[in-house]
């Protein structure tokens, strides 16, 4: 090869593992996941199977396409996504391994004149990345474990098939006052999330440490309890979330009951899980409002009266998990009813906004259908004009949407379809209202000033990064 043609290959060669660390990142760098679960198959052709393959077959006059094709499309297409590429240590040592491997290729070539190409660089790179990988992370993981026997916190695990996050946010704010509590940030509900959660952010005078436990696979929650040894559990409500990757609701119970496999466990609280302390039957009278919901919940064989100023009736389920968690801290029902009728609500779920005369709901990172179903219950009791901006549900089979779609039908007057990914199933079932399709979530904000006025209700139900 002469110069130009060295240049060429290394230029592809980073093009396509730009674009294959990128949607690695994604997937939580789970190749099988990328191969299997995409959602947006032409990405793959456009940025991975045809650079290679025009590679092969172009010949001399490939460099244009790569150079007037490929490179522009790539940064058009990064450019507009949500979650473009985070330049983090692992990325930058995934590109490191990269150029090492195709400079090495072109060593051989020089010397011995091996054949060579675009595709052995980036699938070595690939596995060789995920071997280095694994050791750094094991380090980090006995580094993390160190700190955690040292710092010796009071260790609640909390999973669920939604609510997950709501349920620790509601457990924190009740626990905070009393003691030094310490939850994981946003959704970080991973083993390697909570490695480095420990690593970077757990402090010395810690004296109970919420996590959320999250699972795409049996043995995901097993191996995150018998990394922290916790003493305490929650367990939520359990449904059909992830169903594509369980297959089954039994296999979903089976991997959300591994919370309870801690040798250190001392109490399990759960909504429906016969193995713990269940309280399921102890919540009645549920009365949910814009103004909040409020219910009876029995305890210690009588029954207390609860509001909370959290919309969403299934949020009564979350708080009531909580409130019997914080009484094994010695908290009292006085003190925890109080409480609870000053939680502030949890960015995106279920969150009440009023601006310029418009109601608007962002529920846009709740994305189960019984929540989802529950927001746009609330959602029918508004009296005014009504308007939903949804992608329908990710990561859920057919029917789930269908089921989704027959109640926007019934409930609004303007239906806003963002992405593809459940655009033809929704405005096939979807015959009542307006409906608007878009494509570009850019332009969302124009769309809605153009088509909603003062007194409207605006529902942002789920919300999907545009890879999906």
């Amino acid at each position: 090869m002469n110069y130009f043609d060295y240049i060429t290959n290394f230029l592809t060669i980073l093009a396509v593992g730009f674009y294959t660390i990128t949607t690695l990142q994604w997937y939580n760098y789970k190749i099988d996941r990328v191969i299997f679960k995409f959602s947006k198959y032409q990405w793959h052709i456009l940025y991975f199977i045809l650079p290679i393959a025009t590679y092969y077959l172009g010949g001399k006059f490939y460099w244009i396409y790569l150079f007037f094709g490929v490179i522009p499309a790539l940064f058009i297409w990064q450019k507009k996504l949500d979650k473009p590429l985070v330049w983090t240590d692992r990325v930058k040592r995934f590109f490191g391994l990269l150029v090492f491997l195709t400079l090495l290729s072109y060593l051989f070539d020089y010397y011995f004149k091996t054949p060579h190409g675009v595709f052995l660089p980036i699938i070595l790179t690939i596995i060789g990345s995920e071997v280095i990988e694994k050791i750094i992370f094991n380090g980090y993981k006995k580094q993390a474990k160190q700190k955690l026997n040292e710092i010796n916190p009071k260790i609640i695990a909390i999973t669920a098939s939604y609510g997950k996050t709501s349920i620790k946010n509601y457990l924190y704010q009740l626990l905070e006052k009393e003691f030094n509590v310490y939850k994981t940030p946003r959704s970080v509900n991973t083993l390697k999330g909570i490695v480095a959660d420990i690593n970077n952010n757990l402090s010395q005078n810690c004296d109970i440490y919420i996590v959320e436990a999250g699972a795409r696979e049996k043995g995901d929650i097993k191996e995150i309890v018998e990394f922290l040894e916790n003493e305490y559990a929650i367990i939520g409500k359990i449904g059909p979330q992830h169903i594509e990757y369980f297959k089954t609701i039994e296999n979903i119970i089976e991997t959300k009951k591994e919370i309870l496999f801690s040798q250190n466990l001392k109490k399990c609280i759960a909504y429906d899980i016969k193995e713990c302390f269940v309280i399921k039957d102890k919540i009645k009278n549920i009365n949910s409002s814009f103004e909040g919901v409020e219910w009876d919940l029995e305890v210690d064989n009588k029954t207390i009266h609860l509001f909370a100023p959290i919309l969403g009736g299934f949020n009564a389920i979350n708080i009531s998990l909580t409130f019997y968690m914080a009484k094994e801290f010695g908290l009292t029902n006085e003190y925890l009813s109080r409480k609870i009728a000053k939680l502030t609500p949890i960015s995106h779920r279920l969150q009440k906004i009023e601006t310029n005369g418009k109601i608007i709901i962002d529920d846009s990172f709740n994305g189960n259908i019984e929540g989802m179903l529950e927001s746009i219950e609330l959602a029918s009791k508004y009296n005014g004009r009504k308007v939903i901006i949804t992608p329908g549900l990710v990561e859920a089979n057919e029917e789930m949407n269908k089921q989704l779609a027959q109640k926007i039908d019934e409930t609004f007057d303007l239906v806003i379809v963002t992405g593809s990914l459940n655009k033809h199933i929704l405005c096939e079932n979807i015959t009542k209202p307006n409906k608007i399709y878009l494509a570009d979530k850019s332009k969302l904000e124009k769309i809605l000033s153009e088509n909603t006025k003062a007194g409207d209700l605006i529902l942002f139900s789920n919300d999907a990064p545009n890879f999906i």
